[in-house]
């Protein structure tokens, strides 16, 4: 097999993509059924728009408590953008089971928001016909100027099904996950910031060895993650890195040898007390539970949770507490820093709304991919959900209560390259190092290919194996099968016929979506 890292899309080829697939439908437009292709693609506001709100049902997800939507927040995003939401707030943790089960009934409101867009439940109700083809609305985005050039590089490509687009965006920064260490206790214990995987599991152990929450036990964390390894790991290992068969298939990042050499390290960490014995079936919430409560180390998570996190430290008793990012080197040089694609999935628009109405919809989203509504997204109204001091904004209680990860959940936003970085309750001092820590990610990160191409033969296929596969990579890490039992068990599926012919498939996407 053969490790190649190809260059990714270019601003430009999505350009070119972008001017052939509207001269497609151009050509479209002229002998196009009627009702099946808008008359004034991206126009204005329909007619009759009497200046009432715009009443919007949506499907969308819930990252904190289940928001009072008469709130001073919301009442004000609906006043700015003359709409009166109706929102149903999915728990994050159910939104695929919820979303399956949406997609099944047949049942959808009117805007489905939804982070996953390859999704092989929702791409299957695409292709048959659950959700509008926003292409001959959106035109040349000249009608559309927030969502011409407010978003990210490729947003809109990141959403396409087979060269038509099917959402817009919920812009999200690329840079978002950080390797966190606690940087208060490499100090006390005097290691040295680790900069290989080598270095951080030696400081993970003496930090263990420790007892830094005072308790007398040996029950200190080395490094909590959630089921699946971290994306800082997984880039680090050279999981990101494109890697092809002999004969030209697109293999799955997770069955590469990379992705063995990470789980054989990771048993390693396992192996020396490193990691929560509960790893497998812990909760997110009881991990950053523990995190929060100086009861572990090292965790991989948003990095704009750092000052909010940090407080929450001190509150439980370590009042020098301080996180660090770590950029660390893998094994082959590669950087432990996974990145975004700048698009958190986006919003779908079901195609029981009438024609006229999607462009009202349009027009919505595009208004809250301006600047304007973005900062409104991210800090809220002046005096009430923040105040400025020294030329940062900063959250006040009731903003850091009612504007959060859910409170944009409801609009495109414009892309901001520091949005998952930053932090809403901390001072321009801490913003600025935070920014600092990170500076480099856009520039050194890399992107799980997998997560931005699909195929019907990998959709129908790596199902039939995933939960043996997870459950064999759990046993391969907690020591109940050896590596080699492991290896030849990721050699047996990578032999599949099925899964060969869907590495083919997979190839061949990924060519086209890097315009080649």
């Amino acid at each position: 097999m053969k490790n190649t890292s190809k260059k990714g899309s270019s601003h430009s080829s999505w350009k070119l993509w972008l001017a052939a697939l509207m001269a497609v439908v151009m050509l479209a437009g002229c002998g196009g059924q009627a009702g099946e292709k808008p008359q004034n693609a991206g126009g204005s506001e329909a007619e009759g728009n009497d200046g009432k709100p715009m009443t919007i049902k949506m499907f969308a997800g819930l990252y904190n408590e289940i928001p009072d939507m008469n709130n001073d927040y919301w009442k004000e995003w609906e006043r700015r953008t003359n709409v009166k939401l109706d929102v149903e707030w999915v728990p994050s943790g159910d939104l695929d089971t919820k979303l399956d089960l949406l997609l099944a009934s047949g049942d959808l409101p009117e805007v489905v928001a939804y982070q996953n867009p390859i999704r092989p439940t929702l791409i299957t109700a695409i292709q048959n016909g659950a959700f509008w083809d926003l292409t001959p609305f959106l035109g040349d985005l000249s009608e559309y100027p927030n969502l011409k050039s407010n978003l990210a590089p490729d947003a809109l490509k990141y959403l396409s099904v087979e060269g038509s687009i099917y959402a817009v965006p919920r812009s999200r920064s690329r840079i978002d996950g950080g390797l966190k260490i606690r940087e208060d206790w490499l100090k006390q214990l005097d290691i040295p910031i680790p900069t290989d995987f080598d270095e951080y599991k030696e400081a993970l152990k003496k930090i263990v060895d420790a007892d830094m929450d005072g308790n007398g036990k040996k029950d200190t964390v080395g490094l909590l993650y959630i089921n699946n390894p971290p994306a800082s790991f997984q880039a680090g290992f050279g999981v990101y890195n494109p890697t092809y068969t002999d004969d030209g298939g697109l293999m799955s990042p997770s069955l590469t040898p990379q992705y063995i050499e990470m789980v054989e390290w990771l048993r390693g960490l396992y192996a020396d007390g490193l990691m929560s014995k509960e790893y497998a079936v812990m909760k997110e919430s009881q991990a950053e539970e523990l995190f929060k409560t100086n009861r572990a180390a090292s965790y991989g998570r948003p990095i704009w949770w750092d000052h909010e996190w940090e407080q929450a430290m001190k509150k439980s008793g370590q009042p020098d507490a301080k996180i660090l990012n770590v950029t660390l080197k893998g094994p082959k040089g590669d950087y432990a820093v996974g990145l975004e694609t700048g698009v958190a999935g986006g919003f779908y628009i079901s195609k029981k709304v009438p024609e006229e109405k999607v462009k009202q919809l349009l027009k919505y989203f595009d208004q809250t991919a301006s600047q304007e509504m973005t900062d409104f997204a991210y800090y809220g109204i002046e005096g009430v959900h923040y105040t400025e001091k020294d030329g940062q904004k900063v959250l006040t209680e009731q903003g850091v209560k009612e504007v959060n990860t859910t409170s944009k959940g409801a609009g495109v936003l414009a892309y901001a390259k520091w949005g998952k970085v930053i932090s809403a309750s901390g001072d321009k001092a801490f913003n600025d190092a935070k920014i600092k820590e990170v500076e480099n990610y856009d520039e050194i990160g890399k992107i799980d290919h997998y997560r931005v191409i699909t195929s019907e033969g990998w959709r129908s296929t790596w199902p039939k194996y995933s939960d043996e596969y997870a459950s064999m990579v759990t046993k391969a890490i907690v020591g109940h099968i050896p590596m080699e039992e492991f290896r030849a068990y990721v050699d047996q599926l990578n032999n599949q016929p099925d899964i060969q012919e869907a590495y083919q498939q997979m190839a061949e996407a990924y060519k086209q979506f890097n315009g080649e």
